[in-house]
């Protein structure tokens, strides 16, 4: 049933005129103030699908010149950085592994089709991720907390004392910590829209390092409520 479903929404659109195609675009470009539509965007909002344009006009570019519209931000100028961070972010939110078809808005900035064009599969793009990160997160599981106030007095063997948290170094430790806040055991998988902070066991502002030991998960209620108070976890993520 599901399938012919899709059929029939299929055959309604194709029944459309190219008019009727590119005035609806027209339409998405100006409810969304912009003078160029990418396809994620046109699926979300637009009246037909993203692959009707494309079979009728023969690409996507083509669909945006006829709608007079820029193509200067196209898919294929996106880097694969800016590729990798977004999954990065995705993964925060959700507190668990992406699958290709939650790349989308507003979870995603780019949609599963872009991942799939640039490296050629899901997988190949969670493939390239985890070597992105996956130095930093294999070091992070031999640290020890108990550790930690000994190896911030000595900068010797910490480095770095910027207050700013990379992407890399959340997620990192976001992993290292089961992505549950080590206060009071809160997850995105547990309560969806948790949002997940990177804390400083030790506070940056009484000395504490921006590294991977010195740092945490928290829940954002936790981490707003504590101030700069130095607080141990209670949470036991082996749970």
């Amino acid at each position: 049933m599901y399938i012919a479903m899709k059929f029939n929404l299929e055959l309604k659109n194709i029944s459309a005129s190219s008019e009727e195609l590119i005035e609806d675009l027209k339409r998405v470009a100006k409810y969304l103030k912009k003078d160029s539509v990418t396809i994620e965007e046109y699926n979300l909002h637009g009246k037909y699908s993203a692959a009707t344009l494309q079979r009728r006009f023969h690409s996507w570019f083509n669909v945006l010149e006829k709608s007079n519209l820029n193509r200067t931000r196209s898919e294929f100028n996106i880097s694969a950085e800016d590729l990798l961070k977004n999954i990065a972010e995705v993964w925060i939110k959700l507190g668990r592994q992406p699958v290709v078809k939650e790349m989308k808005t507003p979870l995603s900035k780019y949609g599963g089709t872009t991942y799939i064009r640039h490296f050629g599969t899901w997988n190949k793009a969670l493939i390239a991720f985890i070597e992105n990160v996956g130095g930093e997160s294999k070091a992070i599981k031999k640290v020890k907390r108990t550790k930690v106030e000994k190896h911030a007095a000595d900068k010797n063997l910490l480095a770095g004392n910027s207050r700013n948290i990379s992407l890399r170094q959340r997620f990192s430790v976001f992993l290292r910590d089961g992505f549950r806040c080590q206060l009071c055991g809160n997850s995105p998988m547990i309560h969806p829209g948790t949002e997940l902070h990177c804390d400083h066991i030790i506070p940056w502002s009484k000395g504490g390092l921006t590294v991977i030991e010195n740092l945490r998960t928290t829940c954002a209620k936790c981490n707003l409520g504590k101030g700069n108070l130095i607080e141990t976890s209670v949470w036991d993520n082996s749970l």
